[in-house]
């Protein structure tokens, strides 16, 4: 892929071609070039030469957001890759910093930003190997421990323990990372690396660790906080969380399947929720809220109505959201700053095509991103829907998988939507006569992939020729059967995959002792 390039970075890829020529010479090079050749050494995969660039860094910062981002120099934005050999090469260099050097007042580096890494689906390196945020937070805890030892039993410079440098990085903790990652943090204080978690993702783990772990990651700094699979988080926890802990700088707040359940609703559970409400409200930055998997029926406005600053991304997929809670989300505050709205899991077009359409006209000026996944959309409502859209003319992603919609339908939509001048990518279903007659919707997973190949393959190209002919080549239209690409799941799946065999069969070990009981 041909990218812009000036003559200087040229010249920064030629000089790092040769590792061991460019790493004797770093001693000669301006402290001005050191991004240039980071830059030019990642894009080439030199990890030689990128850990002895770390290992000598003569600014106060790096970043790796911005030195891997478009430059002047370079245009190519690198920040999507993971490459394996050349983060790894970049986090021992950043150990050996601290060592190698006889004397510290040459050393200025004060904060590394690793936040601006991005994990992606598609991986342009050419080693093919990645190191995703699970591996990312491992490797620099490891690396921590391995350090503070090393200075515990080695006699070193005394300026060495004056080194204190700041690493933000998102972390991501599970049960087989957990003991390593809470040591480091436990231990931070006396490391001259200090991990600062600006992002916290947390997956199959218990309870009692997560409360343990959030704790030391100090919550004052959380920006985006995500509990997502297999943390058994529920109400009377997370009242529990925002009680004990403050977090006055968090922005996004992921919380996991059915943490809120108003069916078995008692007077203490309400006084739970207006608590819960009340110290969302604290979070004065907070403009991101993912609740999906809850069951929120006539209790979004109880949740939502204390806070003082608009949501810009909120999803509520699949919360049995009744006409009173679309009501109050068409008229609150909020409708007119949601950049990003999911509302999968609701009959939208049978229960509130009307309040629908208003939240819509609202949220208008500013969605990009609308997710209406599993809604009952048929053939009659496409008019509807695109007569809803039509004042989106921000949106640039549009998800509608697990619609019964024909491959008509579908034409005729995407006839529609190449008039939507910001949009990029389409998530359309699979069409509804593509499968067997008589398939009942929404279809379980063992029918999702019984569907005519051959006739569906047809139906996309034609949906792409309709893109093509009217020049949007810039869109990307795809049928992802099992959802969007997750990096963390995809990263950690084996351990995912283990817990829920062990969490069914701890199930079954309890419906057989019940069983027996009562023989």
């Amino acid at each position: 892929r041909a990218t812009m390039k000036s003559l200087r970075f040229i010249s920064a890829e030629a000089f790092v071609s040769n590792p061991e020529f460019a790493r004797k010479s770093l001693c000669g090079v301006a402290h001005n070039l050191f991004p240039l050749l980071f830059k030019a050494s990642y894009l080439l995969e030199q990890g030689e030469v990128i850990h002895d660039l770390v290992e000598n860094w003569p600014l106060v910062d790096f970043n790796m957001g911005k030195l891997l981002g478009t430059t002047v120099d370079c245009q190519e934005d690198l920040s999507h890759r993971t490459c394996s050999v050349c983060l790894e090469s970049c986090l021992t260099g950043l150990r050996d910093y601290v060592l190698n050097h006889p004397s510290s007042y040459m050393k200025r580096l004060k904060v590394v930003d690793l936040t601006g890494i991005k994990d992606v689906e598609v991986q342009f390196c050419e080693c093919k190997k990645t190191m995703g945020r699970w591996a990312r937070t491992q490797l620099l805890s490891k690396l921590c421990l391995e350090l503070l030892a090393y200075l515990q039993q080695t006699q070193c410079n005394p300026g060495t323990f004056e080194i204190s440098i700041d690493v933000l990085i998102d972390l991501f903790v599970t049960e087989r990372n957990y003991e390593l990652v809470a040591q480091a943090l436990l231990k931070k204080c006396c490391c001259p690396l200090k991990i600062c978690c600006v992002a916290f993702r947390s997956d199959n783990l218990a309870l009692q660790k997560f409360f343990y772990i959030i704790k030391l990651t100090d919550p004052l700094l959380l920006r985006k906080l995500e509990i997502v699979h297999n943390v058994r988080l529920e109400m009377e926890h997370l009242e529990i969380l925002f009680n004990s802990m403050h977090f006055p700088l968090l922005m996004s707040l992921t919380l996991p399947a059915r943490t809120f359940n108003v069916r078995r609703f008692t007077a203490t559970d309400e006084r739970m929720l207006t608590n819960i409400g009340e110290k969302m409200a604290e979070m004065t930055q907070l403009t991101e809220l993912s609740m999906s998997f809850s069951i929120l029926t006539g209790r979004i406005q109880k949740l939502l109505s204390p806070l003082k600053t608009p949501l810009k991304v909120l999803d509520v997929s699949n919360c049995s959201l009744n006409h009173a809670d679309m009501v109050y989300l068409a008229n609150s505050f909020h409708a007119n700053h949601l950049e990003a709205l999911d509302l999968s899991g609701h009959n939208i077009p049978d229960l509130y095509p009307s309040i629908f359409f208003k939240l819509l006209s609202h949220s208008s000026s500013v969605l990009r991103s609308l997710t209406l996944e599993d809604c009952n959309m048929q053939d009659t409502h496409v008019n509807m829907l695109i007569l809803a859209l039509s004042p989106c003319q921000k949106l640039q992603e549009l998800k509608i998988l697990g619609n019964p919609l024909s491959s008509q339908a579908l034409k005729h939509l995407f006839t529609f939507l190449c008039e939507l001048p910001m949009l990029k990518n389409v998530e359309f279903p699979v069409p509804r006569d593509c499968y067997p007659i008589g398939i009942t919707y929404p279809i379980d997973d063992a029918s999702l992939c019984r569907f005519d190949h051959q006739k569906y393959e047809s139906v996309a190209e034609e949906l792409n020729l309709i893109l093509l002919q009217a020049n949007r080549e810039d869109v990307k239209a795809s049928t992802p059967l099992f959802g969007s690409y997750d990096a963390a799941v995809q990263e950690t799946n084996n351990e995912l995959g283990a817990y829920l065999i062990k969490s069914f069969k701890e199930t079954l070990e309890k419906f057989t002792t019940s069983l027996n009981k009562m023989s």
